[in-house]
């Protein structure tokens, strides 16, 4: 006979730790990711979710390599889990970007087999899809990358969804230099998705570097209708100014205006716009 005592400390044990995960949840949509790491590091026994989150927080502190022995952690524990294989394998990725030239091909290696295993593990995972379509469309053809691939899978998240398999139709357009068929087919996932403002940031900035200015700022007001309070909007706007040299002043009003939003993970780092801000300064 188990001892009652000993299973009401496990219970409280479990209703504590259950309520640190949901402290560190609110502080991390809350962009506090260090006060979030904090309260994780202190729950005494981890699971898949804890670690997943660590994972994340350690993601947007630009941590790589925590993030990515975080986000193993919670994978081992949660195998057949295709988010944790993703986020497992953008970890390695970014690390990839980050490291240097002995060492980032290994870690473009294990972000590519993550890809393809998030992929394979939920085939209707669309961000997987398109992360792995990325990473093909990208990435040299010693780290298994090829257009053929990506074309594949492109494929892929057309039947899964519309909208996504529009933009890697543009994304492969694009690649080929055939700009009449990229816009094409970016209208096309727009139209399949006209509430999506990502869609329409990424018509705006299409539209921009072919000096289409004044139809891609109307991209953007388009956007601002149907997400009129998005802080990533406001990002953008001025990250387009800035790379099209023109209204710097209200590009300069933009950031400092969003430095002072309240910002969502799913928001431009505010590092990136004080790094714009200081671009606009001469520095």
């Amino acid at each position: 006979m188990r001892d009652p005592i000993l299973i009401i400390c496990l219970a409280f044990s479990g209703w504590a730790a259950g309520g640190q995960l949901e402290n560190a949840k609110h502080l991390y949509s809350l962009t506090d990711f260090q006060r979030s790491l904090n309260v994780l590091h202190d729950i005494s026994l981890k699971n898949a979710e804890v670690y997943e989150l660590m994972g994340r927080n350690y993601y947007m502190l630009s941590d790589f390599r925590n993030a990515s022995d975080a986000f193993e952690k919670a994978f081992n524990e949660q195998p057949s889990s295709s988010e944790y294989a993703l986020w497992l394998a953008r970890s390695f990725g970014r690390r990839a970007e980050t490291s240097n030239i002995f060492t980032a091909p290994g870690f473009a290696s294990k972000a590519r087999q993550f890809f393809e295993r998030a992929a394979a593990l939920n085939p209707r995972n669309v961000e997987a899809l398109t992360d792995l379509f990325e990473y093909y469309l990208d990435a040299p053809g010693f780290l298994g990358g090829g257009f053929d691939k990506a074309q594949r899978v492109a494929g892929l998240i057309q039947q899964v969804d519309a909208s996504e398999g529009h933009w890697a139709m543009f994304r492969l357009a694009e690649q080929h230099k055939d700009y009449s068929r990229a816009e094409e087919q970016l209208r096309r996932a727009v139209e399949a998705a006209p509430r999506q403002i990502g869609k329409l940031i990424d018509l705006a900035r299409f539209l921009a570097k072919q000096g289409r200015y004044r139809e891609a700022d109307e991209s953007i007001d388009r956007a601002e209708k149907v997400a009129p309070d998005s802080p990533r909007l406001v990002f953008v706007r001025a990250d387009i100014y800035i790379k099209t040299g023109r209204n710097l002043d209200q590009a300069r009003s933009l950031l400092e205006r969003y430095l002072g939003l309240s910002l969502t993970p799913d928001d431009p780092p505010r590092a990136d716009a004080a790094r714009l801000l200081r671009k606009l300064s001469g520095g």
